[in-house]
């Protein structure tokens, strides 16, 4: 996909990197991303690939803004309170990136819709705070044979994978599945939700930060996926680990 000379302009720092240079942008314009979850880390994810010019952008998420939402998904507005967190965000990325196109998918995925939502990307980033979907979401892109990027966070830290159980490694064994990582369910006990245990206002900035450079490794094609790999973010501490999983 060729870019136009304002997004040539818009994204010059990209088009003299290293790594990405014209054939990367021209990637990234013309890649299909959808992400799963607007919420504190769905809006960093989104907020950082509608800037860096991903062509077509789909967010599903069947919640609505609360005021509580708002220290850490600065993606959205007092004023957007009550609203459709997927419609702002379509709104916010026709601001972000002018040269995109947006689908807002305001539903909850379950297993009836979630192979017809994924099967219109390349791509899915899914960053929700609810396991059952999680695992929707993986089956759905194993079926269709699309990568994903998931992510999570606690109180303090937070984790990032990618996922692509139909493609195998350079020893020839497939990557592994999200039940690798999780062979069964959490209980509620052990995952509490972010109203019930608190979470730092910063942290899902970081971790989503994490996820969308994963996505635009796939996209543009430079750097190493965390295929196989989980990476394990401390805010307390500054650190990052890499562990690796089958």
């Amino acid at each position: 996909m060729m870019l136009s000379p304002p997004e040539s302009r818009r994204h010059a720092r990209h088009l003299v990197l290293k790594g990405i240079g014209a054939s990367g942008q021209q990637a990234i314009a013309g890649a299909r991303v959808l992400v799963v979850g607007a919420g504190g880390l769905g809006a960093p994810v989104i907020t950082a690939l509608a800037a860096a010019g991903i062509g077509t952008l789909g967010v599903c998420d069947h919640d609505t803004v609360s005021l509580s939402n708002l220290p850490r998904q600065t993606l959205f507005r007092d004023s957007d309170v009550g609203a459709s967190k997927a419609l702002c965000a379509v709104r916010e990325i026709g601001v972000l990136n002018p040269h995109g196109r947006a689908s807002a998918h305001a539903e909850r995925l379950v297993p009836d819709n979630a192979g017809a939502l994924v099967e219109n990307y390349d791509l899915v980033v899914e960053g929700s705070d609810d396991f059952a979907c999680r695992r929707h979401v993986a089956a759905a892109c194993a079926r269709a044979r699309i990568p994903l990027v998931t992510g999570a966070v606690g109180q303090f830290d937070g984790t990032v994978t990618v996922l692509a159980p139909y493609s195998r490694d350079g020893e020839g064994k497939p990557y592994p599945t999200l039940e690798a990582l999780y062979p069964h369910a959490p209980s509620p006990e052990d995952i509490p939700t972010c109203e019930q245990a608190g979470v730092l206002s910063v942290l899902p900035a970081v971790v989503g930060a994490m996820m969308a450079n994963e996505a635009l490794k796939l996209v543009a094609g430079y750097g190493e996926p965390l295929l196989g790999k989980l990476a394990l973010y401390s805010a307390r501490t500054g650190e990052t680990r890499i562990l690796g999983y089958r």
